[in-house]
């Protein structure tokens, strides 16, 4: 009795690419569901960074570049109370889709990058979200900024 349904056909298995990255499936490379570290990844785009090591360092400082102004956005919308709702509106989405970018970026499952997205989140709450720079006090209300939040 064949339990084969026409049309229907089993694909390949994977194979081991061998050089420790991702596997291979009929030639196109999948993408890595675990973490690994390594230089050799894609992030955000096909084919970026690639394997220079040039490349690499200069997305994880894209990526930590996306993560700090996330909180720099999302600092602004807490102060920035006196603004008009559309430009809250749009800067509110403006952080969202960096911070769609930077859980794209993560979703590589690069370690460094995984590090540099939470650094970067971290060093930017630091500076905008946190009382230890009070970079925004002061004049604030000129800038329309409410003085009880944050200073």
């Amino acid at each position: 009795m064949d339990h084969d349904m026409p049309g229907m056909t089993m694909s390949p298995p994977l194979a081991s690419s061998g050089d420790g990255g991702g596997h291979t499936m009929m030639g196109s490379s999948m993408a890595h569901m675990t973490f690994f570290w390594g230089k050799n990844s894609e992030i955000l785009f096909s084919g970026w960074p690639g394997t220079r090591t040039g490349m690499y360092v200069l997305a994880l400082i894209f990526v930590f570049a996306l993560a700090f102004i996330v909180e720099l956005l999302s600092s602004y919308l807490q102060r920035a109370k006196k603004v008009n709702a559309l430009v809250r509106t749009l800067v509110h989405g403006l952080r969202i889709g960096l911070a769609y970018l930077v859980m794209l970026a993560l979703m590589s499952f690069n370690a460094g990058v995984f590090i540099v997205a939470v650094v970067g989140h971290s060093v930017g709450f630091l500076v905008f979200g946190s009382r230890v720079f009070k970079r925004f006090c002061g004049d604030s209300d000129k800038a329309g900024y409410d003085n009880r939040v944050g200073c």
